[in-house]
């Protein structure tokens, strides 16, 4: 026998209670409400309130979750733009959100790459890059630029191993 709830929430209750976890797109939102049970209609004349109050704002949304995957967890574009598209943010505010990302993902798969590459130092060269370069393409970074930074990354741990064996 289900259990139901002794005072279920009400649609504004439950949406408010929604955002108070974390920030969410529209989509996202009508998404979990609509599971929810509640009518399309009110779901649809709920969320045009939240929006009208501000607390619903993908434009701000999208920067936010970008901003985050590019500091935070050092993704690519390609992730970027997928984690967007999953929390179903549009498309052109993804392409607005992303823009604004700057031109310089080459410098953050090198710095991830710098990051992680003295932890494959004791593996066979081929395996490291393989290993690296495949993390960085998980990541979002296009295959070339996957390979460059695993490259680079994994030569300048062999340079440092080099000059301490040297200098010991």
């Amino acid at each position: 026998m289900p259990r139901t709830a002794k005072q279920p929430l009400d649609l504004h209750e439950r949406a408010l209670r929604l955002l108070a976890v974390r920030p969410r797109s529209r989509r996202e939102l009508q998404v979990r409400l609509l599971q929810a049970g509640f009518d399309r209609q009110e779901v649809e004349e709920e969320l045009i309130r939240l929006e009208a109050v501000g607390l619903i704002d993908d434009e701000a949304f999208a920067r936010e979750l970008a901003e985050h995957h590019v500091n935070a967890r050092r993704s690519g574009r390609r992730a970027v733009v997928g984690a967007l598209a999953a929390k179903g943010v549009s498309r052109s505010v993804i392409e607005e959100a992303v823009a604004g990302l700057g031109e310089d993902e080459a410098e953050r798969a090198l710095a991830l790459a710098q990051q992680r590459a003295p932890r494959l130092s004791g593996l066979p060269p081929e395996k490291a890059f393989g290993r690296l370069s495949s993390l960085l393409m998980r990541r979002g970074y296009d295959p070339a630029t996957s390979r460059e930074a695993a490259r680079t990354a994994l030569r300048l741990v062999e340079d440092e191993e080099n000059r301490r064996s040297e200098g010991v």
